[in-house]
């Protein structure tokens, strides 16, 4: 018996966190975007205890289409955390979040989605930066340069972009890998890239322009957040030679067993 045809073409996990000043203007977008690929797609809202009216607003939207459905959290959970439950409770035959900010526009979505029609398990957005002279804009510019530095030497994998806020997967080819994750915040974004590669998935990365809004008040802290990175890291780190001496001395008694059957 074959399986069932998933009802959605495309799942798209929307984690909200302080999003009131452009939430509504950005799903509108974001529908826009999708409706003009012909896909069926659903909208999966998860609002992670903001302290502005970004709850209010999706209570607003969710209503209007049924193609859309809601998740409040009591209690905050964090952007890693809040983006799993989402890839969990998808039902499409792609899942995949974006940055609700829409820094990385819904406009580049045709050519991610394409990407995997194409053969790949995931595509994720590589960002070209659109930087403005805000002594901010430039520092995290230069921070998010050094992370990816920083990424490339700590970890074997080809990835130039592991933290963007743009990704997309097969959903029957990610699950597992979501399910492996630990990370509840923002060092999931690598996390994820780490173990798809690991796993064997075929992921690549499709060139999206990143401009930075000046109308939005960033969420990051950067001092708390940097600090916050390198303690996942060290923490993922750890825990990867743990599974990895895990694995090695589950395979000395298959090892020995065989020995003695011959």
């Amino acid at each position: 018996m074959s399986e069932p045809q998933p009802p959605y073409d495309v799942s798209v996990v929307i984690a909200c966190y302080q999003e009131e000043g452009h939430l509504e203007e950005s799903v509108r977008q974001l529908c826009e975007s999708l409706d003009q690929t012909g896909r069926s797609y659903e909208l999966i809202f998860l609002e992670d205890k903001s302290r502005d009216r970004t709850a209010e607003i999706i209570r607003r939207l969710v209503p209007l289409a049924p193609n859309r459905r809601a998740v409040y959290h009591q209690q905050n959970v964090g952007r890693g955390g809040t983006v799993t439950e989402g890839f969990l409770l998808a039902k499409g035959r792609i899942v995949g979040f974006l940055d609700i900010d829409l820094e990385v526009h819904s406009r580049f979505l045709p050519s991610v989605l394409q990407a995997i029609d194409d053969g790949a398990d995931g595509a994720t957005a590589f960002r070209h930066y659109a930087v403005g002279w805000r002594p901010t804009a430039l520092l995290r510019h230069f921070l998010s340069s050094g992370y990816r530095w920083l990424f490339r030497m700590m970890f074997a994998v080809p990835f130039r972009d592991p933290e963007t806020g743009f990704k997309f997967f097969l959903r029957d080819k990610i699950v597992p890998v979501v399910q492996r994750t630990r990370d509840v915040g923002w060092f999931w974004d690598s996390e994820i890239m780490i173990l798809a590669h690991q796993a064997g998935l075929q992921v690549v990365e499709v060139p999206c322009r990143f401009e930075r809004r000046a109308d939005k008040q960033s969420t990051v802290r950067i001092v708390r957040d940097v600090w916050r990175y390198l303690v996942a890291i060290r923490a993922f780190q750890k825990r990867q030679r743990q599974e990895r001496a895990a694995a090695r001395a589950a395979a000395v008694p298959t090892r020995q067993a065989g020995r003695d059957a011959g």
